[in-house]
């Protein structure tokens, strides 16, 4: 179920960089970093079902961070 929920989320990240990229229009990169920082912390949890705690919390972390940085995309754009 984790693995099929990062495959979707990736392939959402993909798009939203792809038309960036394509288009030159960055003002969804916010929503990219969200989709990204989602992606993080499934495979963060996906590391706790491994019991490879420290990967875990290094992607919790990750996650943490890109949620923050997003929420201030959503309130500066």
């Amino acid at each position: 179920m984790l693995k099929i929920l990062r495959y979707v989320l990736s392939v959402i990240v993909i798009l939203f960089a792809a038309y960036g990229l394509i288009t030159q229009n960055f003002k969804y990169s916010h929503i990219m970093t969200f989709f990204m920082g989602l992606m993080m912390l499934v495979m963060g949890l996906e590391e706790f079902r491994k019991d490879r705690k420290a990967y875990g919390w290094l992607f919790v972390v990750v996650f943490l961070f890109s949620l923050f940085v997003s929420i201030q995309g959503f309130l500066l754009s």
